[in-house]
Formats: C-alpha cells, structure tokens, sequence
C-alpha cells in the first residue's frame, strides 16, 4: 500500500466521530493487508511506531522535527499548533519546483523501514544520522503524507484509535468473539502482535514474549476487603518495581510492568535468579526493591538504578537490590494462569530458594487478624498489602476484584499531559505539572488538577529532558505533552469545579514519587475520582 493511501484513510478516521466506522475503517485495512504490513499500518496510524515490548525507540523529539521541516522549507515556527498541521503547511509552502522533484511515492514498509533506521541510529554522531535520515524522508513525503507521519513520529495521532477500538477492529475482521481478542492482546503483550500473527489468537504464555500484568482495585480498609473477599490470602505491598522474570535454556530476561527489558540494568538480580529458581522453564511475576539490611530503601533511592543510560557498577553496593516473587504463570510448558491462586502460590514456593525471596503472605478471615497483618507490614517499612481471591485466576492485564490494595493513605495515579516553565529558581524547568485521568468511556486523558509541589531538583531535570521528548504542542511556556509520564499524587481533598472538564480539582496536590514503570493504561479513571469525592463527602 502506498502511503498516501494509508495517510488518507487516517483523514477518514479522523473526520468521524463514529466509534462504529472508525472500527470498519480499520477492520478494512486489516483485511486488505498481509500481516507483516497491516501490523506496521497499526503501529503508525496509534503513533506507537514499536510494539511495548519493543525496546527501540525513535529519540525524535519535537525540537528535532521542527529543525528538519524548518530547514526544508525555511519558514518560521507558528505558535499553538497541532504538529502534523504545522508540518504539513510548512511543505505547502515550499517553492514549485521543489515540490515537482519527488521520487516514486513511498509505501508503508518503506516508510516503517526509515523509522528503524531511525531508531538503529545509536552512539557517537547518532543525533546527526537520525536528522539526516528524517529530512531525506520529509524531502520525499506530500504534505497529505507529512501530516500523519509528523504526528505518528511524536506519537500523538489523535485519531481516537485506542487499545478497546483497536480489539474491536481484530474482532470484526477476523471473526473472532471479542472477549477472545482482548484476552489473547493480553497474553501476547498487546493487539498488534495478533494482527502480525495473520490473526491466530495464542492463549498460553510463552516464555521471554512478557505477559500484560494483571492489576489490582482499591480497598478502603483490610475490613473492607476481607468483607469482600471473605477468606483471602494477605501480603506485603512493597514499594518497588514489578518485574516479570523469564527463565528457559539457560536464558534470563526481566521485563517491568510496561513490558520494556530491563535485564541489562539488573545483573545482579540476574545472577539471583540464576541461583534461587530451581526449573529449567518458567515464568515467574515479583517486585524489586532496594533493601540495605533487611530495611526498604526509598523508592527515589530503587529508581536510580533504572534511569541511567548505561549500567554503573558502583551502585550495586550503593543501591542493593533484592528480589521477591509472588506468582507462579508458566512452569516447563504448564500453563498457571488458569490455576487458582492458593496453588500457585504453593507451587512457587517449591521452586524458590534462597537468595530469591517470595514475598510474606498469610491466610486469613478475621479483619483483626487483617490489620495485625497490616501493622506488621507497614513496622516493616512497606506500603500496606495485597488481598487476594484464594481461588482467583491470574487475568492479564485487567483491574478486577480479585485483587485488592490497601495503602495507609489514599493516593491517585495520574498522568502529566501538560507542563509549564517555573517561576524563580524553577525558571529553568518544567515544574509546573497538569494532572489527568483517565475517562473509562472514551480513553481520553482530562485533567484534575495542576502541582508543582513534590519533586526533588535532580527530578525536576530529569522531568524537564523527558517533556520535552513528548510534546506535542507549545504556547510559549506551556507545553502538551504525550500522557506517557505517570506520577502517584497524594492531596488533601476533591472539588467540584467549573475549571476542568473533567468537573473535578484536587485541592493541595502534590507528588509523591514518579512511577516510570507503569504504563498510562494503569492511570486512575475518572470512575475513581469520582469515587472518592463521593466517600469524601459520606465522611464530612
């Protein structure tokens, strides 16, 4: 397919409003293509470009894709714009003949072949590779094209294609129930890999292809989740970094929650699980945390380990990690996820031996016996615990009630989707941090609350780099950003307000930690918000 043909079918989806058409239009394109090229046309018209699992990533920030047009077409920067609308206007401008010397029209894999070069540009002189290849496929793209490639480089497509349309589309073009698609888009790490697959659904893990992790609700109080899951098993929460462990002929990998790789920042984890799991292939879910005498470290402390772009072996013995697991999913070809949980948990603990560590846990009925538990583990350091079904399944990817989480304090997790430069000795960063949730009924991110309070100046720096990779807009000081960045946010109470369309403010917001390691599809929905204004108002 031609990827002007492509660009005009994202116009069609874009100039709908229709849930229905926009999942025809895309059931269409699926059916039309091969897989390999349908999967690509996916990835572009989301603005993903990489599967999540897909460590690439294309390091084009919107700085870079304004000096690449800017010099093609030499014309000023227009403030307020959407990206694609201001690059296709720019190549508008550019003089006749200029616009009569294109090549022969691209197609998509030409296009998707162009962007892994992109994201193949590694090490001295990268930043120059990269540029050079962009402004050699700006040269030769129409400005019908420009306007969803600029869009799709820095991932903001706007074109409504959420991960639940996305399902609906594979169902309908296949022919497959959609309960069946969302669960194999689960199992495999996300629905594009379906697609790619020619639309033959896999239900079984598969060592070293990550699983989405299954998600956990919220519980007032250890009452109110024994209330409600009756005789449960309780564990430590920890505050720390899921990871998922795959082990298989003599291979490790460790992928986070967002199903990213993150082996090479851990070798000492590595060599721990080399050493305490006893199976020759498995798939095992845990958290690490940073431990120095059996005590949690802070969570700012944990996260320096995984921020750095290349590993330092000096903060092995600054920042000790330790690793504890808590689910068993594959075991030497078995499937676990439909086992309940009570089993298991007791056949983890048959392959796990020292200096690997499950995770402490305790069966449970009666709340008193809940809170001890509680107690105990917060006198330990951590954040409170997990209550779980005895017989509950392991459901990938979904927040269900089988899980339940109690924390001391009520927090949000919420998206940045927009930032401002500081005022004083904040001049220099983005410090000023527009919070949003999630709308469970369209997908889309809205906003609850702005805080500039929480976040240490080493955090400010490192927050100001990461905006501005993900803006998709600026107005002199304030930028939109990418809701990729996800901050846990603690505050003092919920407003109504006229302010936001979302209808809610958080009064006194600020952040409590910066959570790299969950993905925006784990920010809380506005159902959340919602209810605790509700419950905050039982209470007054």
């Amino acid at each position: 397919m031609l990827f002007r043909e492509l660009a005009g079918l994202a116009r069609r989806i874009a100039s709908t409003s229709s849930r229905r058409e926009k999942v025809a239009i895309v059931a269409e394109l699926i059916r039309r293509l091969d897989p390999e090229e349908a999967y690509k046309a996916l990835l572009i018209l989301t603005g993903r470009i990489f599967p999540p699992s897909d460590p690439r990533e294309l390091n084009v920030s919107w700085a870079t894709l304004w000096k690449v047009v800017s010099e093609l077409t030499r014309r000023g920067e227009p403030k307020g714009v959407d990206v694609g609308e201001l690059v296709e206007s720019m190549l508008r401008s550019r003089n006749k003949r200029q616009t009569t010397l294109f090549e022969e029209p691209l197609t998509i894999d030409e296009v998707y072949s162009q962007l892994e070069a992109i994201a193949g540009a590694v090490g001295p002189g990268s930043k120059g590779k990269r540029e050079a290849i962009l402004k050699a496929l700006f040269s030769r793209v129409e400005p019908e094209e420009a306007w969803l490639l600029a869009n799709a480089i820095v991932g903001e497509t706007r074109l409504g294609l959420s991960e639940g349309l996305l399902i609906d589309a594979i169902s309908y073009a296949y022919g497959h129930r959609r309960e069946d698609v969302e669960r194999a888009a689960m199992v495999l790490g996300d629905p594009y890999e379906i697609v790619r697959r020619g639309g033959r659904l896999e239900f079984k893990p598969v060592v070293f292809r990550p699983i989405r992790p299954m998600l956990a609700q919220t519980a007032e109080s250890v009452r109110a989740a024994i209330a409600e899951l009756g005789r449960c098993a309780l564990e430590y929460k920890l505050d720390g970094v899921r990871v998922q462990v795959h082990m298989g002929g003599g291979r490790i990998r460790l992928f986070s929650r967002r199903l990213s790789d993150i082996t090479t920042s851990v070798p000492d984890v590595v060599e721990c699980v080399r050493n305490g799991i006893g199976a020759g292939e498995i798939i095992l879910e845990g958290e690490i945390i940073a431990e120095r005498n059996g005590k949690p470290l802070p969570f700012q402390m944990l996260i320096r380990r995984f921020r750095r772009a290349h590993f330092d072996p000096k903060l092995v013995e600054e920042i000790p990690l330790k690793l504890y697991l808590f689910d068993l999913l594959l075991l030497n070809g078995e499937n676990y996820l439909e086992k309940p949980y009570i089993e298991r948990r007791a056949k983890l603990e048959e392959v796990v031996r020292e200096p690997v560590i499950v995770i402490p846990f305790e069966v449970v009925s009666d709340p008193e016996e809940g809170e001890r538990f509680m107690k105990e583990a917060l006198d330990k350091g951590h954040e409170g615990i997990m209550a779980k079904r005895l017989d509950s399944p392991y459901v990938p990817g979904i927040r269900g009630r089988y899980w339940l989480k109690v924390k001391e304090v009520h927090t949000l997790d919420l998206a940045i989707v927009a930032a401002e430069r500081g005022y004083g000795r904040r001049h220099r960063w983005y410090s000023d941090y527009y919070l949003a949730a999630r709308d469970p009924e369209t997908g889309e991110f809205l906003i609850v609350g702005k805080t500039f309070k929480g976040l240490t100046d080493e955090e400010f720096e490192w927050m100001t780099k990461r905006l501005e990779d993900l803006t998709v807009e600026r107005r002199g000081k304030f930028i939109m950003v990418r809701p990729e960045i996800v901050v846990e946010v603690a505050f003092n109470e919920i407003q109504k307000s006229p302010k936001y369309r979302s209808g809610y403010a958080l009064r006194f917001a600020r952040i409590l930690r910066i959570r790299d390691y969950k993905t925006p599809d784990e920010v809380d929905s506005l159902d959340r918000v919602r209810e605790l204004y509700e419950r905050q108002g039982r209470k007054l």
